[in-house]
């Protein structure tokens, strides 16, 4: 099932509620039409991994949310695990880059567009 989340409150309350779930959001807009063709394939998904819980921001009545995270194109899938944004490294990958660097910042992951396959790739990925 796909939460909708409609401001700051129930998303940290969302987020919060998840624990160590991956969290999967969808930032879409009504009137975009990669948005609808993505909608009944994040759905499928929702009901497919019960592991992982789903929600969707409409930009257009969250515009607050929007531009929190720095949304410019929908659809736009955003991922976090205990309520910070999923990152592009595996622990592993992170520490060996963080150790090599020096450097304790790390690139989030976004995907933009509406790429199903590449989504649902990417959520194994962080399961």
């Amino acid at each position: 099932m796909v939460q909708n989340i409609r401001d700051m409150d129930e998303l940290k309350a969302f987020l919060k509620a998840a624990g160590n779930k991956l969290v999967v959001i969808e930032f879409s807009a009504k009137w975009c039409g990669p948005c609808k063709k993505i909608y009944p394939v994040f759905h499928a998904m929702s009901v497919q991994y019960r592991s992982v819980m789903f929600a969707n921001v409409d930009v257009d009545n969250a515009r607050e949310l929007a531009q929190t995270y720095h949304i410019k194109a929908v659809p736009t899938f955003q991922m976090f695990k205990q309520t910070k944004k999923v990152t592009l490294f595996s622990r592993i990958k992170r520490a060996i880059c963080c150790y090599r660097s020096g450097s304790l910042s790390e690139p989030i992951f976004e995907l933009c567009g509406a790429d199903a396959k590449k989504l649902e790739e990417k959520i194994r990925e962080f399961m």
